[in-house]
This record gives C-alpha cells, structure tokens and sequence, in this order.
C-alpha cells in the first residue's frame, strides 16, 4: 500500500506574509507513488520544489483553487518544467474558471499558451472531478472574494480522503462537504477572537471540526495575526476543544498517511507525531 505524503512546502497565506515571506507561499506537493501534483504554488513554488528535491519536472498536474497571487504565481514556471520544458504535452492543469478565463475582477492568470502546452485542461467548479492516475480529485463550494474558488477533496483507495479548504469564509454547509475525511487541511489565516471577511479564522476552524469530524487536522495558509497567538497555540486550543489530533503545519513539514498519520517536522532532531487515526 502506498502512503499519500503530503509536503508543506509553505504554509503562508495573504498579502502581506507573501510579500515578507514570513513564511513560505510555496503551496502543497502530493505524492502518492510515482503521482505528483502541485496544489496553489504561490510565489516560491519552483524553488522551495527544488530545495526539498522534489523536482517540478516529475510533477503530473497543477492544481490552482483561485486567482489571488499567493495561490498562482509560479503555476506557468510549473506547467513549462512538467511538459519537460514545453517539449512534451503531458500532464493535467486544473484550476478555478478564475484562474484559466478571467472573470469581472480578474483576468486570467494562466495565458492561453501555458493552457495549450499541457495534456488536459480542468475547470474546476464545485461538483466537478478529475482523476491524476491514482489520485482522484473534486471540488467544492467556497466562499471567497474571487467569486469561483473551490476548495478540494482528493482521496485514494487505500489510504482514504484528505479536503483542503482553499480560502472561504466560513458558511453552515462546510462541516457537511467536509465530513467523513481522514485529514482534513484549514486555510485559517487569523487565530480566535479575529474573524476575518472571506476567510476562516480559528474560531471558524472549530466550528467546522465539530461538525465535520475529521479524523485529524491541519492547519495552514497563516496571515500576519496568527503569529501573535502563533499557530502551535491555535493547534492545542483547537486540539482541546474537540478531542481531534490537530497539527500547525510548518514549511517543510510532511504529513504522511498510511495505516497512521505521522506528522514529519523540517528539523531532523525532532522525533514525529504518530496519530491513530
């Protein structure tokens, strides 16, 4: 059985993490087998891909969920280094209709040249699903600025189904379309007591684990106010108020789900979490 590993290459989120890069935009590598896909490679992507070995031209799809900067930028540089420097039409783009035709506030950010060099090309709406050999992939509803944002549920057969929420401010429904998951990975950018518009804070975070009842969290996408309470902090209240193992993500973290869930931290000194879940 194969385990699906998930790299937190970065685990920052909003403007002005991005433009400090007090951590990392890089987004999320999966890797289940010899199947790779770049999830939201935001600024960084390419190199921090490169500086965890994990070479952007063994990816087999990018995957963008909304057409904000912290999400996209490096998506073009990605699709020319998985068609093996635009040589070969291979590989699966997926992204929201935001992100691959523009809409009223935004124009596209994937030109139709980048769109023409991959093998297929996914618009991803909510209900609507794509296969990457072993990885099967759906999005969902969200609720963010960019009107066209999904988030994401992608699940194997032997390890189960993982949902990342992409940026959404919270709505009743998020604890139903999230429900039923082995690991369920929160955009919460601002920590308790700090709600924030089109976006989850901490207090929304809990919310959706009481209903939804993953079998673990984690979470990412952090903006400038976590870091006054800091993640860690948010993680064990969190932890606390619903008895479900909740990690902050870390850039360079792994999480790898097998028959358990060991959460792999950047320093090597640092023994792993191992969750029954």
């Amino acid at each position: 059985m194969n385990p699906l590993v998930i790299h937190f290459l970065g685990t920052g989120g909003g403007r002005f993490t991005m433009i400090t890069q007090r951590r990392r935009t890089a987004g999320i590598r999966l890797i289940h087998g010899e199947t790779q896909v770049h999830v939201d490679p935001g600024p960084g992507a390419v190199v921090f891909s490169n500086w965890a070995r994990l070479s952007p031209q063994s990816l087999d799809a990018v995957v963008v969920t909304h057409c904000h900067p912290d999400h996209y930028t490096d998506a073009e540089v990605l699709v020319e280094a998985m068609t093996h420097g635009t040589k070969e039409k291979r590989g699966i783009l997926a992204a929201s209709r935001s992100v691959l035709y523009g809409n009223e506030d935004c124009d596209p950010s994937i030109s139709r040249y980048h769109q023409s060099l991959v093998g297929a090309v996914e618009s991803l709406t909510p209900g609507s699903a794509f296969e990457v050999e072993n990885l099967e992939f759906r999005a969902v509803d969200a609720r963010h600025s960019d009107v066209e944002t999904v988030g994401l549920i992608w699940k194997t057969p032997s390890v189960g189904a993982v949902g990342y929420t992409s940026d959404t401010g919270y709505f009743p429904e998020l604890d139903k379309i999230y429900r039923g998951l082995r690991v369920l990975v929160l955009c919460t950018m601002w920590p308790k007591d700090n709600p924030l518009r089109f976006h989850l804070c901490t207090d929304d975070a809990l919310k959706i684990l009481e209903g939804a009842r993953p079998g673990c969290a984690v979470l990412t996408h952090f903006g400038m106010k976590m870091f006054t309470l800091g993640p860690d902090a948010e993680a064990s209240f969190l932890e606390k108020s619903t008895d479900i193992p909740t990690v902050a993500a870390e850039d360079g973290m792994r999480l790898v789900i097998d028959e358990k869930i060991e959460a792999i931290g950047p320093r090597k000194k640092e023994a792993p979490r191992v969750i029954e879940a």
